[in-house]
């Protein structure tokens, strides 16, 4: 089945950047693109740093997943490319956009310190967004982008909450 992810909003691109950015994070995309691959899988040719790239492709919604038999006794979570391809519509002012991208490539230094930032306004119970950007004095646009990039935190309509782990 061909499914086509479009993004129509500017921090949509921000998983897309992101899923690409490392040499393992592709070559994992790579892998589970081509068939249905388990952690155990890539955990054994990519190693910790693959089940991350899962779990973070996971989060971001690019993979689906199902149960699948193993040699061993309990099925294992295996995971796959959920879009075949990608449809971009790329107009957006360009203070969004800037917004994006430098919440796309900021270093993972100032990223852990922003979302933890965030994190911690974000508290047990979760917040309505406006009032985290106005808190921390950014864009909705870099909020959403922060978020975005993140596998800690995720909007839920207009709240952002801790993810469980």
């Amino acid at each position: 089945m061909n499914r086509i992810k479009v993004i129509n909003e500017p921090s949509e691109l921000v998983p897309m950047l992101r899923a690409v950015d490392t040499a393992v994070k592709r070559e994992v995309l790579k892998e589970v693109t081509l068939e249905w691959r388990t952690v155990k899988d890539v955990e054994a040719k990519f190693g910790p740093e693959g089940a991350e790239a899962l779990k973070f492709f996971e989060k971001m919604k690019l993979v689906e997943t199902r149960w699948q038999s193993t040699s061993g006794s309990f099925p294992e979570k295996a995971y796959h490319t959920y879009y075949t391809s990608f449809h971009i519509n790329a107009s957006w002012p360009v203070y969004e956009i800037s917004d994006v991208l430098a919440a796309a490539m900021m270093s993972e230094e100032d990223f852990d310190e922003v979302e933890k930032r965030i994190y911690e306004e974000v508290g047990k119970d979760g917040r309505f967004a406006g009032d985290i950007a106005e808190n921390l004095d950014i864009t909705s646009t870099m909020l959403r982008s922060l978020v975005k990039r993140s596998v800690r935190l995720d909007y839920r309509g207009h709240r952002i909450e801790r993810l469980k782990e």
